[in-house]
């Protein structure tokens, strides 16, 4: 089934409240839309018009933002890592930070685990297809290498906010096990996917990371 990309999917800035600028908007709802085409029809489903339709944008559009397939599936990674990091800033807003850190992890990892799976599994299924796909295309292998050194970063950054003292050298690991255990549940039929499994899944990850 064909389904149109919303509008609000766009990110708002968190800091001053406003929609992000007229290009920035424009580029969210084209790569956007190519995550979609990616979960209905993978890579090759991806191009400049098929993008421009999804998005109900006028043709050209993509190819005036991105100019070849590659640069927009380079966009897609880059729009997926924004959208994760904007899930985790969330979560540090809204989260209690007392009691044990490493419960504490176990239930963020827990959480994280479950709404990736559910609520934007093909959001995730989508940077999966990418990653097979740079194994054929070597500068989209390098965008993506580039992105999960931001994210090791980035990740580093969040738990430090969140007083979680977890190592710097369990980053990494902890990165791992998680994108396997998000992928065996994107996989997974969807009613596997439930508060028990990810909660089982979140504390192996931690004990396996950290001990």
């Amino acid at each position: 089934m064909t389904r149109s990309v919303p509008h609000t999917s766009v990110t708002v800035c968190r800091t001053c409240g406003r929609m992000p600028p007229p290009n920035d908007r424009r580029r969210a709802q084209i790569t956007d839309a190519a995550i979609t085409l990616l979960t209905e029809a993978g890579v090759h489903g991806v191009t400049h018009r098929a993008a421009d339709s999804k998005a109900g944008l006028p043709t050209g559009t993509a190819s005036n933002y991105f100019r070849s397939r590659e640069a927009l599936l380079v966009a897609v990674t880059r729009r997926v890592a924004e959208l994760h990091q904007a899930d985790m800033a969330d979560a540090a807003a809204t989260t209690d930070v007392g009691g044990n850190a490493i419960e504490h992890l176990v239930e963020l990892i827990a959480g994280s685990l479950l709404h990736s799976a559910t609520a934007e599994r093909d959001r995730y299924l989508a940077i999966f297809e990418l990653r097979l796909e740079s194994l054929r295309r070597p500068a989209l292998a390098a965008a993506l290498d580039t992105l999960t050194e931001a994210m090791a970063a980035y990740t580093a950054a969040y738990h430090s906010q969140l007083r979680l003292e977890i190592p710097p050298d369990a980053v990494r690991p902890l990165m791992a096990l998680y994108g396997g255990a998000l992928f065996t549940l994107i996989t997974a039929p969807p009613e596997t996917v439930t508060p028990a499994t990810t909660q089982e899944l979140a504390t192996a990850i931690v004990r396996g990371a950290i001990g």
